[in-house]
């Protein structure tokens, strides 16, 4: 049995996520999907519109074999730290290769990319700084670093958000000395950042959010961009807890955080640096939604992204101590499988990289209690009759069998 592993979110499934599960397997000649899925909060610094139980299963119910969690420590990070984290696991759990998804559609770019980067390290760090102190963000100041360093070449272009993911897991690769083969595939149709809905049949989970979320939106607006499997589930979901999560059910939280804390308090948590805690403590009196507090926070220097993410830490009250020297993922957190993906464990279960969890026990990891507290502090915007098993379910909850 081969494997290929993909790097995902689900934020829902939809159409465009199976074509890229069905084009990994033709792609690589695997028989096995190996899913690495972010946890109840995203790498954009956002809760996942559903829990990870029910998008591990839309994963399993059309086309993935295996869906590993990746953890907090890796999902809510910058694109190098959220690609080393996922490429450690796919590479424990033996993929033969990792197949993503980017504006390219060219593999050969990203590896002379990874080389040529690698080789003049030193000189596209110093370009980064000079951009950043002219106070570009940092995704900015990096891919004007990149067009500066290799002008005159038909390059990658490190401005295209699937493209700097798909530079980053080649880069983890390279560095981790890992067996995978990266390959990637076009995307198709929609756009990763498009708000509006431009196919009949493939749309971005951007503009299914905004449409889902939208005054008068339903579920059936979605229903033409997502499989059947995943329409059933959206319903389900929607029945048994009343919402989809998105930013402004945690605002009253995150508010009250913020009013409580003095500014060296706040100093301690990841991702907030050079004096942003003066800036979110003086936001957080004046805002009356997280909308608000984030357009009066929002500068040039910091993305919406990057600022995103600090708000995430704050909620869960994830420190710099919390997050730092992670390089490597130290556990393979199973949350679903199909029984061609447990006969693949069963096949390699004394020959994986890193120990595999099924069941969270008292005594779990540091990384593990990161991610058992995110869930918890996810559960909160459930309502009071779901939250008690909501919040217990990472102990509660046996992967998922298909």
């Amino acid at each position: 049995m081969e494997a290929v592993g993909v790097v995902v979110e689900y934020n829902p499934f939809h159409n465009g996520h199976a074509y890229h599960l069905r084009a990994a397997k033709q792609t690589s000649g695997a028989n096995i999907v190996i899913a690495v899925m972010s946890g109840s909060f995203l790498q954009r610094g956002e809760p996942a519109f559903a829990s990870k139980w029910t998008r591990a299963e839309m994963a399993l119910r059309a086309g993935a074999d295996i869906v590993f969690e990746l953890p907090y420590q890796f999902a809510v990070q910058q694109a190098d730290t959220f690609a080393a984290g996922a490429v450690s696991i796919l590479e424990a759990a033996r993929c033969k290769s990792l197949c993503f998804g980017s504006e390219s559609g060219d593999i050969s770019k990203f590896h002379h990319a990874a080389v040529f980067f690698s080789q003049h390290e030193e000189e596209y760090q110093a370009s980064i700084r000079q951009f950043l102190e002219k106070g570009n963000s940092y995704p900015k100041a990096a891919s004007l670093a990149a067009q500066k360093l290799q002008k005159n070449e038909d390059t990658l272009d490190l401005s295209q958000p699937n493209n700097i993911l798909g530079y980053q897991y080649v880069n983890s690769i390279i560095k981790q000395n890992a067996s995978i083969k990266p390959l990637t595939i076009k995307r198709k149709n929609a756009d990763y950042h498009d708000q509006s809905f431009t196919s009949d049949d493939i749309a971005s989970a951007t503009s299914i959010r905004k449409a889902l979320f939208a005054d008068e939106g339903t579920i059936e607006d979605i229903s033409p961009f997502v499989p059947q499997s995943t329409y059933k589930l959206m319903l389900f979901y929607q029945k048994t807890y009343g919402i989809f999560h998105h930013w402004e059910l945690y605002w009253p939280l995150l508010q009250y955080r913020l009013l409580h804390l003095k500014a060296h308090e706040l100093s301690t948590i990841y991702e907030m640096e050079e004096g942003l805690e003066n800036r979110f403590l003086a936001a957080a009196l004046k805002a009356d939604s997280f909308h608000h507090f984030m357009t009066l926070i929002k500068t040039k220097r910091y993305t919406w992204t990057r600022l995103q993410r600090a708000c995430v830490h704050i909620l869960t009250n994830s420190s710099k101590e919390d997050m730092k020297g992670h390089e490597k993922a130290d556990y393979l957190r199973l949350l679903g499988m199909t029984e061609n993906g447990r006969s693949y464990l069963n096949k390699y279960k004394n020959d994986l990289g890193l120990p595999l969890v099924s069941r969270i026990s008292a005594n779990q990891s540091a990384g593990l209690a990161l991610d058992i507290k995110a869930s918890r502090v996810y559960a909160l915007a459930t309502g009071l009759m779901n939250k008690k098993a909501f919040i217990s379910q990472d102990f509660t909850q046996s992967p998922i069998i298909l």
